[in-house]
């Protein structure tokens, strides 16, 4: 069950931890800095020519002669994009990759809403296969759950700059770019994430993985199968093959967090063995830590 009954409970509890940790870095809710009525007061500037005198400091005018206007800080609400990779390599693992990562989509969905923010999932593979379109209202959360629970991985592999561009030509408003996968891009991540940055869009890798994928337990004769492109092969695996695959893993996943360290994007790497709420809960810790 890819929900449990307890799953909204576990939600609610992920949203009053979160209590705007997540605004740090991850969901840091945008503001703009007006003249006149908002949210909050922010500080005065000095009167210019063809300002409106309704935000005049009438009170500082009388005590001081000084003619300043108020400004106030006006929050804005976040657009949060959730990119969920559903290639055929999304499939493994047990949970599956798929699993865990619609889990968290699901979550980082609750407390985006929770918070007033718009959220929207994009569904990917070698281009954009579904979306939810962008949503507002912490009532909406049973609405995306169901369509992420009848969402499938689909037979194609990984083209996250097809699937980028796709999203990019429907001129969406600039927010948080979650993206949710394993990153295994036979032309490479690199080129997707950077439209989404050069498009200003604050960028956060969710970054999965089985444990098999980290150290698989092979020797002697196997038949390997590309998850992603189907291709097959019969292998004698040796230790020296093993460690060679090991170094491999490791180099990708360290390109990765060398990526999101160069460019200042979020990133989160995780085993598929952790629960979605543990892994939400190291996020906020991370979040929290860079504040």
């Amino acid at each position: 069950m890819l929900f449990p009954p307890d799953f909204l409970t576990r939600l609610e509890y992920l949203s009053i931890m979160s209590k705007r940790v997540f605004r740090g870095q991850l969901m840091a809710q945008r503001r703009t800095m007006q003249t006149g009525s908002g949210i909050e007061f922010s500080e005065h500037r000095e009167y210019t020519s063809g300002d409106d005198l309704r935000y005049m400091d009438w009170n500082i005018y009388a005590r001081h002669g000084d003619l300043l206007l108020k400004r106030f800080q006006e929050e804005q609400d976040l657009h949060v994009y959730l990119m969920l990779d559903s290639s055929r390599s999304m499939a493994f693992g047990q949970p599956s990759k798929f699993d865990l990562a619609r889990q968290v989509a699901a979550a980082l969905a609750y407390v985006a809403l929770a918070d007033l923010d718009r959220i929207g999932i994009v569904m990917c593979a070698d281009g954009m296969v579904q979306e939810f379109p962008v949503t507002r209202g912490k009532d909406r959360i049973l609405s995306v759950m169901q369509f992420l629970e009848r969402l499938e991985t689909t037979g194609s592999d990984t083209n996250l700059t097809q699937s980028v561009q796709e999203f990019l030509h429907r001129n969406p408003r600039p927010g948080l770019a979650v993206v949710l996968s394993d990153l295994f891009d036979p032309r490479g991540f690199q080129s997707a994430l950077d439209q989404l940055r050069y498009r200003r869009f604050e960028l956060h890798v969710i970054q999965l993985y089985a444990p098999a994928e980290a150290n698989p337990g092979l020797l002697g004769d196997a038949e390997l199968v590309d998850m992603e492109t189907g291709v097959s092969r019969r292998v004698t695996v040796t230790e020296r093959n093993l460690e060679n695959y090991r170094q491999l893993f490791l180099q990708h996943q360290q390109s990765v967090r060398d990526y999101c360290r160069r460019h200042n994007a979020g990133c989160q790497q995780s085993s598929t063995e952790i629960r979605f709420d543990e892994l939400i809960l190291s996020m906020m810790r991370a979040s929290a830590a860079v504040m």
